[in-house]
């Protein structure tokens, strides 16, 4: 909610633009395994030329050129779509901490205000920029894949459905211990910010009471804290990405080796170089399947510190100034010497 608020009409015609340059380079994607397989079945049926094979052969660069050309496309709008947002976002953070009280600034602490204003807007920002891009392109990506391989081998859409499965409850698994950190590691920046700052603005102060040890201390622990929890989160996610590429190349081999089963039971050649064509498309297609679940885990990888921050933010910006400014007017006051204080008061905060 906090990115569609700060998008206008313009940014919306650029994720209508995203969304069909997106379905163009899936396109263009799932049409290079169809050229891969006529050149295999050319190449085992010994009817292959020069033409053929170059005709084929320049229809699959021609789709792979198209591909970057869109891929570049796609990035550079979602990139100045992020910009943008990211620039509103922190423009009404700005206006609205210029409007508080003492009272809302020691209510938020002037360090969380510092990280909503700074860390928090960034992953917002990156979420637009990278997860926006995941999130359009996975279900197109893995819906036009499935149904390019669900006319296929049994067998094959099997073993890829198993991988999928596995995958989905891998992922599950790890993430559920890494989400409280996600939520814990705002907090615990907050917490550094304030150190810092605290040593920074009473530099005089500790430095004639001879405290440099102590805030050295103070800082250490908090340093510490933010540490071990990001060492803790990066070391779970490293584990996924040699656990992901071990399920495709797992993929890939079981293809082949049901292929190899299915061809070495085949009586006649014209259905062993079919088999070995199918083989070789279905091997492209369960790949971009497997990446477009890959490409949907991402947006639940990012999406929890996005939504603690986007919260963060948006306790900012929902916060009701104590103190309002009175009505302005430009018109001329002609009485001279009176001056009225009426219903004022002062309090100090929780006094």
């Amino acid at each position: 909610r906090l990115i569609i608020n700060n998008m206008k009409k313009r940014e919306y015609v650029w994720v209508l633009a995203i969304i069909v340059f997106v379905a163009i380079q899936v396109w263009l994607d799932l049409e290079m395994p169809d050229y891969m397989d006529e050149i295999t079945v050319m190449l085992s049926s010994r009817t292959a030329t020069v033409p053929k094979v170059l005709k084929s052969g320049g229809l699959m660069l021609l789709c792979a050129i198209g591909s970057a050309g869109m891929s570049v496309c796609v990035g550079y709008l979602v990139a100045r779509l992020a910009s943008i947002v990211s620039m509103r976002v922190r423009s009404k953070v700005f206006n609205k901490v210029n409007s508080f009280s003492m009272n809302e600034i020691n209510g938020f602490s002037t360090a969380s205000l510092l990280t909503r204003s700074t860390n928090d807007i960034w992953h917002v920002q990156r979420f637009v920029s990278m997860g926006m891009q995941a999130l359009i392109k996975a279900p197109i990506l893995a819906v036009w894949a499935i149904a390019k391989i669900s006319s296929k081998n049994w067998q094959w859409t099997l073993s890829t459905a198993i991988v999928i499965v596995v995958l989905i409850a891998m992922v599950m698994i790890l993430l559920k211990w890494v989400f409280p950190k996600f939520k814990k590691i705002q907090t615990i920046t907050d917490t550094l910010n304030s150190v810092t700052r605290e040593n920074l603005k009473g530099v005089r102060v500790v430095r004639a009471y001879n405290a440099e040890k102590y805030q050295e201390e103070k800082f250490e622990k908090a340093n510490e804290d933010i540490t071990k929890t990001n060492t803790f989160i990066h070391s779970i996610m490293s584990i996924m990405s040699p656990l992901m590429s071990m399920l495709m190349s797992g993929l890939t081999l079981a293809i082949y080796w049901i292929g190899a089963k299915l061809i070495n039971g085949e009586t006649y050649f014209v259905g062993k170089q079919s088999l070995l064509g199918d083989m070789v498309v279905f091997s492209s297609y369960a790949t971009q399947v497997i990446m477009a679940f890959m490409l949907l885990i991402s947006i639940f990888i990012m999406l929890p510190r996005t939504s603690v921050a986007a919260n963060r933010i948006k306790d900012v910006l929902t916060t009701t100034p104590a103190i309002k400014d009175g009505l302005r007017t430009s018109k001329s006051i002609k009485s001279t010497g009176k001056l009225e204080f009426k219903n004022v008061s002062f309090k100090y905060p929780n006094g």
